[in-house]
């Protein structure tokens, strides 16, 4: 690549300016913008003819599939999610993100074990975003390999006439699964057969859909049975068509192919409530109910209807919120098993504005899962008497990103209430820090419970362990206090504690909510901004800086940008920076941009500006409005520690560009 060409000592590179149609692949860039996009493969010879060499670098997952307790392979029930939604690579196929007023999103991760993204493309890549939303929190991502009808028979046709090219079809599939950091497929053939081998992936998954049967006939089966046992056994999981019975159900508990197995049978789930089925909609949970009654793992396919299905977009948290509750009973909690550092600010990758540290950066809608944080455990809880209690992501105000977690109710006046936040399972040192940043109503007092555990988890007794609070005096305050310089909290309690124990787990983030004054009835809101877990020895700045910054793939657009400055008298940068970091130490990265010098030797050199933010080491400039030729401008990229840290700026990234017009054009 050209940026490899770069000499090393050089901060600064050279461009002549040429206004030319983007060269980049239409396919992996935006073609008005060049914004990079995530894409499925239409055609069988666009997947044999795929090469990792030509694959689109920015829709490689940036986070690896995180540990979780317990193991995907030890969960005797499963949770499968298949996201069909308007045939799919709508605003989420940004991989940087993108403006959006009223997107959709998927946050209760804690309730299912494997995402599946669906389309009707013949191979459908996850995008990026939603490989890295995944795995933060444990849970396997599953492109889709399908072929329907007419159309598809004739793909089958081609790629099975022979050992060899079926052969090459699953390597490919393999190598792309590889390649982009997902964690294996569903293949959906709707008419006649393919086998594959998922060998070559550790931990994959290759989950096949209940269509055709072992003559090659297409007759959805509804369960698995001897006619379409052969597929079962020849890969990870089947994924059953929606119009089961409860006597289906009974029947196959006690078929012998499913002895040993019965977790790796998903029995598909309608959302959209099509055809002869069992629950669907907001009673999705009916069918839930008899799946778990005879202990079988579920797929519940478009849990987007309620976006999809909803004409008042404003109400899709509270929609989705309700789905995901009234399924609550009969899903299984699974549990981020990471060490410390443990951090969220509960941001669900979008919202009505963008904040930092409590402030409005940004006033306008935006998505990108990438930013999604861990998330909590989202609730709606009667108490006794009248008294009730719930929480939800609330984008009114945040402390980083696009959203808080808002706890409100009704305290009953014989009791204190006590919800969890987090279900974890992290390894804790001799001494945490523990940062709780808050704002409360009056009348009440908050605090933080953590609930522990000591040897293993097969015989652990939980155990309530409040941090002791810091006083601002307190040197590790005072540290604390240093490395993240200023917080100007305005309005936000930022609470430090410490917890003194051997040899513990974290098991649970829990709030304790009690009434000021007389016991009555008394209702109550908490606004929580961020929770933060860190070993007390760890309090530094990465050592690390950020180097190879280069810059490759400049196209130069005129009057090309979004910017309200930019007109036709202006030229507009697109570039693509790459550079080294660990990224496993960040929350994100800010890329800037600074005027050097321009035509007019007048002007003093300009401000940093903001970019945007990038979640890799990777990072797309689009329509930078910037000033007319001959000019040098420095682009220069921040990284943002997980731990709140400043990073100085002997740290950051620097490289220059100067431009001249083309002379010859």
């Amino acid at each position: 690549e050209s940026c490899l060409d770069q000499p090393a000592d050089s901060g600064s590179i050279h461009e002549i300016m040429k206004y030319t149609r983007s060269p980049l692949p239409a396919t992996h860039y935006d073609a008005d913008t060049t914004e990079p996009v995530s894409c499925g493969l239409q055609t069988l010879g666009e997947l044999l003819s795929w090469k990792r060499s030509e694959a689109n670098l920015f829709n490689v997952a940036a986070v690896p599939l995180a540990p979780r307790e317990p193991p995907l392979a030890s969960c005797p029930r499963r949770t499968l999610v298949s996201h069909d939604m308007m045939g799919g690579y709508l605003d989420d196929r940004f991989i940087q993100g993108t403006d959006a007023e009223a997107p959709y999103a998927f946050y209760h991760w804690q309730y299912i074990d494997i995402f599946n993204y669906f389309t009707h493309n013949l191979v459908t890549i996850p995008p990026a975003v939603w490989t890295n939303a995944a795995h933060k929190h444990g849970v396997s991502v599953l492109g889709t390999f399908i072929t329907e009808w007419t159309d598809g028979a004739v793909t089958c046709e081609a790629f099975l006439k022979e050992e060899e090219s079926y052969h090459t079809v699953a390597d490919k599939l393999v190598q792309i699964c590889q390649c982009y950091g997902f964690d294996g497929w569903l293949i959906n053939i709707e008419n006649i057969l393919l086998i594959i081998s998922n060998e070559l992936v550790s931990g994959s998954l290759v989950l096949w859909y209940d269509s055709v049967i072992q003559n090659g006939q297409l007759l959805w089966q509804n369960e698995l049975n001897q006619s379409n046992r052969i597929f079962f056994d020849a890969c990870d999981g089947v994924f059953t068509n929606y119009n089961w019975t409860e006597q289906s159900l009974e029947w196959m508990r006690d078929y012998s192919g499913v002895q040993g197995r019965q977790a790796d049978i998903y029995i598909g789930v309608d959302v959209f409530a099509r055809g002869k089925v069992v629950g669907g909609m907001f009673e999705t949970n009916k069918a839930l109910e008899v799946i778990r009654k005879h202990n079988f793992s579920a797929a519940i396919f478009a849990p987007g209807w309620v976006y999809e299905a909803h004409d008042d977009k404003s109400e899709f948290r509270r929609n989705q919120d309700k789905f995901w509750a009234l399924l609550s009973d009969y899903l299984y909690v699974h549990r981020p098993a990471s060490h410390l550092p443990f951090i969220s600010s509960f941001c669900q990758g979008f919202g009505k504005a963008f904040y930092w540290r409590g402030q409005s950066v940004e006033k306008k809608g935006w998505l990108n899962l990438t930013a999604q944080e861990i998330q909590p455990l989202y609730h709606h809880t009667e108490l006794e008497g009248q008294g009730w209690l719930r929480n939800r992501g609330c984008p009114e105000d945040a402390w980083n990103g696009g959203c808080s977690l808002l706890l409100d109710g009704l305290i009953p006046a014989t009791v204190f209430v006590s919800p969890r936040i987090f279900s974890l399972n992290v390894p804790l040192p001799s001494k945490t820090l523990v940062t709780f940043i808050y704002k409360k109503s009056a009348g009440i007092t908050v605090s933080m419970t953590l609930k522990t555990t000591y040897g293993s988890l097969c015989t652990y007794t939980m155990t309530n362990v409040s941090p002791v609070i810091l006083d601002e005096g307190h040197p590790l305050v005072h540290q604390f206090s240093q490395l993240c310089g200023n917080l100007n909290p305005a309005g936000w309690t930022v609470r430090c504690s410490l917890l003194e124990l051997e040899g513990c787990t974290l098991r649970e983030v829990c709030l304790s909510i009690q009434r000021d004054g007389e016991p009555q009835d008394a209702p109550f809101s908490c606004r929580v901004g961020e929770v933060t877990l860190m070993d007390a020895s760890s309090l530094q700045v990465p050592p690390e800086l950020v180097q190879g910054l280069c810059i490759y793939d400049v196209v130069w657009l005129f009057g090309a940008g979004a910017a309200p400055e930019a007109t036709s008298n202006h030229p507009c940068l697109n570039a693509t920076l790459r550079w080294d970091y660990p990224t496993e130490r960040v929350r994100h990265f800010r890329v800037y941009w600074r005027r050097l010098r321009g035509p007019d030797p007048r002007i003093p050199p300009g401000e940093l500006v903001l970019v945007g933010r990038a979640y890799s080491n990777l990072y797309r400039v689009t329509e930078l409005v910037v000033p007319e030729p001959p000019g040098l401008l420095e682009l220069v990229v921040e990284p943002v520690i997980n731990k709140g840290f400043l990073v100085p700026e002997s740290h950051w990234g620097r490289r220059s560009l100067s431009y001249t017009k083309d002379f010859t054009q």
